[in-house]
Formats: structure tokens, C-alpha cells, sequence
């Protein structure tokens, strides 16, 4: 399945299919699921009446003028089969979520591009007996970055065929393609952390863990799987990043992810003597404010990352979870259906133009 990227611009203009659909009715996406009620054949849609979204007292059902397909339980399996699939856990896009690195928008199919600013000068703390005395007026001066906010999604289709018969034999709905599209866009989330691979747009560009260009590099002392590599060896690798984003003035705590060519290495013992039980992985967790080692699959060959678990480093802006919606085109004769998402890795290098990421490469 192939993911496609579409943005909502700020003078109403849209580009891509899904942006200039969604930015005709008021960019909620709830008005995309309408659904069927068997007993009266008429086509509803539900939508938030305010208060607790959590209660399903706070939801109405309004009747729409437009031909639904699916029915209401149709639509509740393939939601669960996309909120199934989008609580498998990621790898640095969890990473974020789980350390609460995240910033959330209030309108995110109104926000095409998000603007923030950086200090560019120090400010100065006074030092008085009392707190009295006047310290000096600072004024900060700021230089402000754009970072796109597009929306990521997956195209799929549900065979007419295959749903007249489940329901006729009564059989569950087929949610294989709904779980795909969901993986798909899960996917795509970690490439805009683990690869070289950009997106720009508004004056913006969204950067990587790897190619953003206020990152630290260097090189591995050995590739980690090369008979040339040691226990010792690798742990001094990752002393000598954690010492090069300190010099950058970041402190951690940190996060060590490498390639899926390095998982069984790690697994090793570090010492082959036998007077240590800890494998080559926990020895380098236990160094001062390691949080832990993490394989990516999305990853190069040899390359090992170090990124400091702070909101002034690295934080996941959210916009809108992982939606499943429909509606028709070619006059009707086709329903598409789409997985889709607003959220984007934002890297915020400071006011030295440095960020606490370094990549060592072998």
C-alpha cells in the first residue's frame, strides 16, 4: 500500500484529494462516517454534542441526505481493527509518546504549518539579598521556524461482493485492508524519524534523526558486528556519544537505537570470562542516564543513534489520531475508504544551533 502525504493550506486552497475533501465540510472527519440504519434505511452520521468524549451520552446520531454504505456495527469493527493496530507499539515515535514528549493542536485540519520561535541571546539571572533589586531587562531576541504539518494517509477498498455475502451468511466484516493501511501509516510515522528522507513545505521542512542538519556525527570504533568489534569496544562507543552530546550541552536522559543487523550482538555476554552475567545490551543501559538500547528496523546498516528524551530536543506533534473514514467518487460509482493521521516529529535545535541527536556510523 502506498502512503500519501496531503496539506491544508492557510488560504483555504488545498492540496490533495484528502485535503480538499475534508477542508469542504468544516474539516471534521466524523461527517465521513456516514453509516446505514437497517431499520429505517436511512443514513445517519455521529457527532459529539460536547462535554466527556469518553461518554456515549454526549454523542447524537443526525440524519445526512447522502447514501451511506456500511452499517453502524460495520463501521465499530473496522475502528477496532484500526485502534488495534494503531496501539502496536512503535519504536521512536513511541519513545515520544511514552516519555511525554508530545504537543498537541487545536486545530489540526486547520493548521497546515505550525510556527515556533528559538532564542537567539542569553538571558542573565540577578543575585540579590532580597529579590528586590531590579535585575537586568533582558529583551530575547527570537528567530522563527515553520514546520509542516501534512496529512498522512492510506488508500483501501471494501469489495461490494464481500459485503453483501457477510452480511447475508451473518460472517464478520473483513478488516485485513483497514489493518494494513493502519501499518502503513505506523510505518510511515518512523520513517520521518529513521530515515534520510524530507518534506518541505509553507517554508518548512520536516528533518530526521538522520539528516537534520544541526545533528553531532561520528564513527564506530568497529561495526558493531564485525569480528574486530569487542564488549569493551561498544560501550566505549556509546561513552564517546553520550560525551559529544554532553559537549553540546545535552544531559540526557538518552535513548541508544540501532539496526536490526545489531540485535543478536547485543544479546552477547560483556564479559566471556564468565565474572560478569550481563549481556553487552546491559551494560550499556546501566551507564549513567541511558534510558535503554532499542533496535529499529528502519535503520541503516551500521548506524548507531543517540537522542536525548527532552521536550527542548525532540517532541511529537499531534494533531489528529489515526482516523478511518469514506466517501464516494467517480460520480458515486466508487466508495474509497482511508486510514489517516496528523503527527509529525518536531527536532528543535537550540540557541547554538546544536540538538542533543548524535549518529556514529560504521
Amino acid at each position: 500500500m502506498s502512503v500519501n502525504m496531503d496539506f491544508l493550506s492557510t488560504n483555504g486552497q488545498a492540496q490533495g484529494e484528502v485535503a480538499a475533501i475534508l477542508n469542504n465540510k468544516k474539516m471534521d472527519p466524523s461527517r465521513y462516517k456516514p453509516w446505514i440504519n437497517p431499520q429505517d434505511g436511512r443514513t445517519y452520521i455521529t457527532v459529539h454534542s460536547g462535554g466527556d468524549k469518553t461518554k456515549p451520552e454526549n454523542y447524537k446520531h443526525v440524519p445526512i441526505n447522502t447514501n451511506g454504505t456500511l452499517r453502524r456495527d460495520e463501521w465499530k469493527q473496522l475502528d477496532e481493527a484500526v485502534l488495534k493496530v494503531s496501539k502496536e507499539r512503535l519504536g521512536g515515535v513511541q519513545d515520544l509518546i511514552d516519555n511525554n514528549l508530545t504537543f498537541n493542536l487545536g486545530n489540526a485540519m486547520g493548521t497546515t504549518v505550525l510556527e515556533w520561535h528559538r532564542s537567539k541571546t542569553d538571558m542573565t539571572a540577578a543575585l540579590s539579598m532580597d529579590g528586590l533589586t531590579r535585575g537586568q531587562n533582558d529583551r530575547p531576541v527570537y528567530d522563527t521556524n515553520y514546520l509542516p504539518i501534512p496529512i498522512i494517509h492510506v488508500d483501501y477498498e471494501l469489495n461490494a461482493r464481500e459485503l453483501e455475502q457477510s452480511r447475508s451468511l451473518g460472517n464478520p466484516l473483513s478488516t485485513d485492508d483497514a489493518e494494513e493501511a493502519t501499518r502503513t501509516v505506523n510505518e510511515r510515522l518512523e520513517d520521518m524519524l529513521f530515515t534520510d528522507e524530507t518534506y518541505s513545505f509553507g517554508g518548512g521542512t520536516i528533518y530526521s534523526y538522520m539528516n537534520h542538519p544541526d545533528i553531532s556525527t561520528g564513527s564506530l570504533s568497529n561495526k558493531w558486528n564485525a569480528s574486530a568489534a569487542t564488549a569493551s569496544g561498544i560501550k566505549d562507543d556509546v561513552i564517546a556519544m553520550k560525551q559529544d552530546a554532553i559537549d553540546s550541552y545535552h544531559y540526557g536522559p538518552f535513548v541508544i537505537y540501532v539496526p536490526t543487523s545489531y540485535e543478536t550482538i547485543l544479546d552477547d555476554d560483556y564479559d566471556v570470562s564468565g565474572a560478569s552475567t550481563q549481556t553487552i545490551r546491559q551494560r550499556i543501559e546501566a551507564l549513567n542516564s541511558v534510558q535503554k538500547v532499542k533496535v529499529i528496523d528502519h535503520l541503516p546498516s551500521d548506524t548507531v543513534l543517540l537522542v536525548e528524551m527532552s521536550s527542548r530536543n525532540v517532541r511529537l506533534v499531534r494533531g489528529m489520531g489515526i482516523q478511518n473514514i469514506e466517501w464516494s467518487s467517480q460520480g458515486g460509482f466508487i466508495t474509497n475508504y482511508k486510514v489517516m493521521t496528523i503527527q509529525v516529529p518536531q527536532i528543535r535545535s537550540d540557541k547554538n544551533k546544536t540538538v542533543g541527536i548524535i549518529k556514529y556510523t560504521g
